[in-house]
């Protein structure tokens, strides 16, 4: 049982992360723990799974299968001792990989990243965009307020910036981080500071500019990714050294034979978003999304991307613009709870 749970939690960490670019909600880990309704209590007041119940009903509310949280974990559960040691050894795991915030205040911390990114909060205790309930299957997330409409002004300004910590160990504001995206500045009296030392942050100068596209195979949305105007991203079946989106677990036999391992390149210019084809058999932008506009690219070709285009490696198997997709038909659970289901934790 004990290697069961443990599995859970590994399926709970492939779906954090605190690149705001990347979450679909913002979620105060202390709040999901204690809400015992969501698994019908199981024996104990806290339960850190309860986590992968919230998170599968985030990816069921947004249609998305492999959605991200952005977590925030109150300090004061590292020592927590509702929780197993397991437990908190986890989270401070995640912590230390900067896959969560560990911070003190947690909920006051979760508000700050809403209001700062325009990220939805999940929570039953603050204002809330979604309210976590008990429901079949699992939880349910219950609107409670419309949807934020991206970030504030002065989130703009700091996430347009790398920001680095005076601790060259950190993992939220560290050098590891200047490949990946950056989580959000706490501000103290105006001062972008790092969440979990409480320092202000060194300004590191400009990030290049970023967009967001989402991928959907068979009529649903399997991921998001970022592209950025200082490196390539390569989509296909699974792209070299296994850089870049890697498509081949979704697909089915014939997609897997069509769909090339590098099949298209897709870069940010001063132009827009550019798509370039890198395949032996083609790729299809549907203009504006509709089907009946398409434009058909070659090898060596590209297309700048206007706002709703959407890009077809293989019927069924696109990519676009995060707000120019949906999907199409309901999304199964598969993405937490149910990757790893253990005989201690199992939703009614």
């Amino acid at each position: 049982m004990r290697f069961e749970v443990s599995q859970v939690l590994d399926a709970i960490e492939r779906r954090l992360g605190t690149d705001p670019a990347l979450g679909a909600g913002v979620i105060d880990v202390a709040e999901m723990m204690y809400c015992a309704d969501l698994d019908g209590g199981q024996g104990r007041p806290a339960n850190l799974l309860r986590l992968g119940l919230v998170i599968d009903a985030l990816a069921r509310q947004v249609g998305e299968e492999q959605v991200y949280a952005y977590c925030v974990v109150d300090k004061s559960l590292l020592s927590n001792q509702d929780l197993t040691s397991n437990e908190r050894m986890v989270m401070r795991r995640w912590g230390d990989d900067g896959l969560v915030e560990v911070v003190p205040g947690a909920a006051q911390r979760v508000a700050e990243i809403s209001d700062l990114t325009g990220l939805p909060v999940i929570s039953r205790a603050m204002p809330a965009t979604w309210a976590p309930l008990p429901g079949a299957g699992g939880a349910v997330l219950n609107p409670r307020a419309s949807i934020p409409h991206g970030p504030n002004q002065v989130g703009a300004r700091m996430m347009s910036r790398w920001w680095k910590c005076p601790d060259p160990e950190c993992g939220l504001f560290g050098p590891m981080r200047r490949s990946a995206g950056l989580p959000v500045p706490r501000l103290r009296m105006a001062q972008p500071s790092c969440p979990r030392h409480d320092a202000p942050l060194q300004d590191g100068g400009p990030r290049p500019p970023q967009q967001v596209l989402a991928v959907r195979v068979d009529g649903v949305i399997r991921i998001r990714f970022v592209v950025t105007a200082a490196q390539p991203v390569v989509v296909g079946r699974a792209p070299e050294n296994g850089q870049g989106v890697v498509l081949g677990h979704w697909l089915g036999e014939e997609a897997l034979a069509k769909v090339s391992r590098s099949h298209v390149s897709v870069s940010l210019t001063q132009q827009g978003i550019q798509v370039t084809d890198l395949s032996m058999n083609g790729t299809t932008v549907r203009l504006g999304g509709a089907a009946d506009g398409e434009l058909a690219l070659s090898k060596g070709a590209h297309r700048v991307l206007g706002a709703s285009d959407i890009v077809e490696l293989f019927p069924g198997v696109e990519f676009g613009r995060l707000g120019a997709l949906s999907s199409t038909r309901s999304l199964d659970v598969s993405s937490v709870v149910a990757e790893a289901p253990t005989m201690i934790f199992r939703p009614t």
